[in-house]
């Protein structure tokens, strides 16, 4: 049960941070967002017809299949931008602090 619940709130925390504007700004792709809203939901469909039978392997099952598709997306929110834009926003600001 503990897999499970664990599932769930990964799940549910993923999708809070991907309805955070704040948070995912332009540093997420249409695609990616789409991408990422729809496996929660499929995961989040899973639990409902499963949480009381699944096993903690089949949690787990869940989880990485989750993770797997999740990772890369979040990452490009912690790491501050989807494309090349941001990498050049970032770049400038260094640039100009560089120039002080």
């Amino acid at each position: 049960m503990e897999a499970v619940n664990g599932l769930e709130s990964y799940a549910y925390q993923v999708k809070n941070t991907l309805g955070d504007d704040e948070k995912t700004g332009d540093k997420l792709t249409a695609e990616d967002k789409e991408t990422a809203e729809k496996a929660v939901k499929e995961t989040l469909s899973w639990l409902e017809e499963n949480k009381s039978t699944a096993t903690k392997e089949e949690a787990d099952e869940q989880q990485k299949s989750l993770e797997k598709v999740i990772q890369p997306i979040m990452a490009k929110i912690y790491a501050g931008g989807a494309g090349g834009a941001s990498g050049g926003a970032s770049s400038e600001p260094q640039a100009d602090h560089d120039e002080l």
